[in-house]
């Protein structure tokens, strides 16, 4: 099973979770995918992740998480030793989402959250202080990003499987050419490339 965490204030309509979600079906395993909308708490996030495993009886999982979601990634991950991929996630919310206090509005389908600072609590609790298996994770890191320091994420998942990206963004625009990257370390099988 393959669990996509979108990032803050973006949602299963990001560009990222599409280019997967049509590669996923061409391949014909759509069944093998869940992608929710998460809840401005961390702490219903994580358990609406947990719950669309546990309702799928998954046993062998990947949880790709992209920005923050890859901060939820990482948590689940160490918690219930599934593999992560983690698109330029974010490693140090709390103190990146301190600005954003508030209403803010949704990238998608508007609609808006409201951030607390009880939100900034919960994401500190979920805090992963150092990943225990690297063999499990795969970073993919863009020197672009112009929303996260591409340096602190490489710090903060030391020995992973890394793809650093020269350039690009923080929405990696050129993920398509990274998809097929993604879901064979997802455990897919993908077809010879002729």
């Amino acid at each position: 099973m393959i669990l996509y965490l979108h990032g803050f204030r973006s949602s299963p309509n990001s560009f990222k979770a599409r280019v997967l979600a049509a590669r996923i079906a061409e391949l014909g395993k759509s069944a093998e995918w869940r992608c929710p909308m998460l809840p401005v708490s961390p702490f219903e996030a994580i358990a609406l992740a947990e719950a669309q495993v546990m309702a799928a009886g998954a046993a062998d999982v990947t949880v790709i998480g992209s920005s923050l979601g890859g901060y939820f990634a990482t948590h689940l991950a160490e918690k219930h030793g599934w593999r992560a991929v983690l698109l330029n996630p974010a490693t140090v919310p709390q103190r990146d989402l301190s600005a954003y206090l508030g209403e803010q509005p949704l990238w998608h389908g508007g609609g808006s959250i409201v951030v607390e600072p009880h939100h900034l609590d919960e994401l500190r609790a979920l805090g992963v202080a150092a990943i225990t298996q690297p063999e499990r994770y795969y970073l993919m890191a863009a020197t672009g990003d112009e929303v996260l320091d591409y340096r602190e994420m490489l710090t903060h998942y030391p020995g992973v499987r890394t793809k650093l990206i020269e350039g690009s963004d923080h929405a990696i625009s050129e993920f398509e050419d990274y998809v097929d990257d993604v879901l064979a370390f997802c455990g897919m099988k993908l077809p010879a490339r002729s």
